[in-house]
Parts: C-alpha cells; sequence; structure tokens
C-alpha cells in the first residue's frame, strides 16, 4: 500500500493544474510570471496552488532578487514514485502468479 507517502502528497498531485506546474518546474525552474505565461491561470491562483505544493514538500523556494523562484525537489518526487512503481511490481507478480484469495 501507499503508506509511506503522505496523504498531503497524493491530494496535492491529484490537481490538473498542480501536476502541470510540477511537469513545468521539472524541466526548469521558474517564478510566478514565468507559470502566468505557461498555464494561463491567474497568479493569485497559481500562488495559492504552489503553497499547496510547498507544504506538501514537493516544490522549493529560491529567492532571486524581488522574484521567487520555484524548482520541484526531486528527491520527494523520487519517493512518490518509488511507492507508486512497488505498488505495479506486486500487482504484476500477483497477476502473473494468478493471485487471488478464496471467498
Amino acid at each position: 500500500m501507499v503508506t509511506s507517502v503522505d496523504s498531503d502528497v497524493l491530494k496535492a498531485l491529484a490537481d490538473p493544474l498542480r501536476m502541470q506546474i510540477i511537469a513545468l518546474l521539472a524541466e526548469e525552474a521558474l517564478c510566478t510570471t514565468h507559470l502566468v505565461e505557461e498555464t494561463g491561470a491567474r497568479q493569485t491562483n497559481l500562488s495559492n496552488h504552489l503553497k499547496i505544493l510547498r507544504d506538501a514538500g514537493l516544490v522549493d523556494t529560491e529567492p532571486c532578487g524581488r522574484f521567487t523562484y520555484y524548482k520541484v525537489r526531486a528527491d520527494a518526487l523520487g519517493a512518490v514514485a518509488a511507492e507508486f512503481a512497488g505498488l505495479a511490481a506486486t500487482a504484476r507478480d500477483a497477476a502473473a502468479e494468478g493471485r487471488k484469495r478464496s471467498c
């Protein structure tokens, strides 16, 4: 089961705009202005989504003058991916072995 991944992380990744933000930030560090241009979302909306991603531990900030740059925490994203990869491996093994619990 996905028990070591915080439910806040899963909730954060469940939103399509937040997933788009994660995908963009995986490519490069961006400020809110860049994210507005890339997503078409309003700045206030993006700020709310970025706070959720920061609180979930998926995104870090880096001050740069009057701007704040955001970047993905690869280790946090990797931990989520590892959990799902483990579940997929378990499911493949169960299917290959024909495991099922009798009633």
